[in-house]
C-alpha cells in the first residue's frame, strides 16, 4: 500500500544537457519503489528527458508534464518545461551556448525553491565557464544560491565517514591568502557549528580547523599565517564560547594518520586542501551541500563527466545520496524548530 504521508517536493536542475545530469537522474527514478520516499520535480523539459531515455534505453512509464504546481503528483516524475522552443537535442554541442538551458533550469529553480512551491533543491553538474559565458556573475552555485536566497553561505561536502567546510570557495590559489581574515575564518565556524546542530542533529560538534601553510607555517618560518589569523580565530570561539574548536592542524599529517575520525567535522582553508582528501576517500558517495541559507540545497560531488556522458555508464550513487541527504536536512531542519 502506498503511503498517504505528504512527501517531500525535491525540485532537481537538468545541469548541463551534454553531461551525465539527466543519465544519473533517469537511473535514480527508475529504480524500485524509489518514489515511496520523495516526489521529484525536474525543470528541464519533457523532450529533453525522453531523449536521454532513448539514447540510453531506460524506460520509464510515470512521467508527467507539469504546468502549474499545484498539479505536481505523488508517485509520478514531475517535469517543468522551462523552455518553450523545440529543440533538437542531438544536435547541440558542447560550446558556450549550451550553458543557456543549465542557466534557465537553475534560475527557474532556484526562484520555486524561494517561493516555497517545492521543498528542497538538488542541482546536477554543470560547466561554470559556459553558465558564465550565460551570465557573468556566476562561478559555482553556492555562491548564485547565496545572492538568490540570502543568507550566508558555506560550502559543506558530507557523508558518513566526514565532513569538510571551506573558508574560500572558487578562487585561484593566489587569492586565497589575501581572502583569509579572523573574521571570515570566525564567521565560517559559527556557520559550520551551527549547521552541525540544526542540520545534522549533532548536539555539540567537534571541528577540527586546518593549516594554511605546509607543516602549519613551522613556527613562522615559513608562513605566519597560523599564528595571525588560524589560531587567533580559534581562540576567539573557545574563549567566548566554550566550543570545541581545535588546530590548526597540518592536513598531510591530519588525513594520513585518520585524525579526521575525531572530529564531526572540518574546516579547510581552500577548495583543493578539502576536496582532494574528501573525494579520495568518498568518491561517488559524497555529497556537497549549501549550508547558512534559508533553504536546502545539495548536489552530487562530481562534474558534468562529458567523457562518459550518453554512455550508459555513469554512477548514480552520490546523487541519490544528495536526494536523500536533503530529505534528511529538510526533516532535521522541522525536529529542530520542534525543539526550541
Amino acid at each position: 500500500m502506498k503511503n498517504c504521508k505528504k512527501k517531500i517536493k525535491v525540485g532537481i536542475t537538468t545541469g548541463d544537457i551534454n553531461g551525465i545530469g539527466m543519465e544519473i537522474f533517469l537511473k535514480v527514478c527508475r529504480k524500485k519503489n524509489i518514489l515511496d520516499f520523495f516526489t521529484p520535480v525536474l525543470f528541464g523539459s519533457t523532450e529533453l528527458c525522453y531523449y536521454y531515455q532513448k539514447i540510453l534505453n531506460i524506460k520509464i512509464s510515470n512521467i508527467k508534464e507539469v504546468k502549474n504546481f499545484k498539479d505536481i503528483t505523488d508517485y509520478k516524475i514531475n517535469i517543468f518545461n522551462v523552455w518553450e522552443e523545440n529543440i533538437k537535442f542531438e544536435s547541440i554541442k558542447i560550446n558556450p551556448e549550451s550553458g543557456k538551458y543549465s542557466l534557465l533550469s537553475l534560475e527557474k529553480a532556484v526562484n520555486t525553491l524561494k517561493e516555497g512551491k517545492i521543498d528542497v533543491l538538488v542541482t546536477s553538474p554543470v560547466n561554470k565557464k559556459f553558465m558564465n559565458f550565460q551570465s557573468p556573475y556566476f562561478f559555482g552555485h553556492t555562491e548564485y544560491l547565496q545572492n538568490i536566497l540570502g543568507g550566508e553561505s558555506l560550502m559543506i561536502m558530507i557523508h558518513d565517514l566526514l565532513k569538510i567546510a571551506l573558508v574560500t570557495n572558487h578562487i585561484p590559489l593566489n587569492k586565497v591568502n589575501s581572502e583569509l581574515t579572523i573574521n571570515k575564518i570566525i564567521k565560517s565556524i559559527k556557520i559550520l557549528y551551527e549547521s552541525l546542530i540544526i542540520d545534522f542533529s549533532i548536539n555539540k560538534p567537534k571541528i577540527a580547523v586546518l593549516n594554511l601553510n605546509p607543516h602549519s607555517g613551522d613556527n613562522g618560518l615559513i608562513g605566519n599565517e597560523e599564528k595571525k589569523k588560524i589560531k587567533p580565530a580559534i581562540e576567539n570561539l573557545f574563549q567566548k564560547k566554550g566550543w570545541l574548536i581545535f588546530g590548526p592542524y597540518s592536513s598531510d599529517g591530519f588525513f594520513g594518520n585518520q585524525n579526521y575520525r575525531n572530529f564531526d567535522a572540518i574546516l579547510s582553508m581552500y577548495h583543493d586542501q578539502g576536496l582532494i582528501p574528501f573525494k579520495t576517500l568518498t568518491f561517488n558517495e559524497g555529497v556537497n551541500f549549501t549550508a547558512g541559507l534559508p533553504n536546502i540545497r545539495t548536489s552530487p560531488d562530481h562534474g558534468v563527466a562529458y567523457d562518459i556522458a550518453k554512455k550508459g555508464i555513469a554512477n548514480e550513487k552520490s546523487f541519490e545520496k544528495a536526494i536523500f541527504s536533503a530529505i534528511k536536512i529538510f526533516n532535521n531542519r522541522k525536529e529542530h524548530i520542534k525543539l526550541l
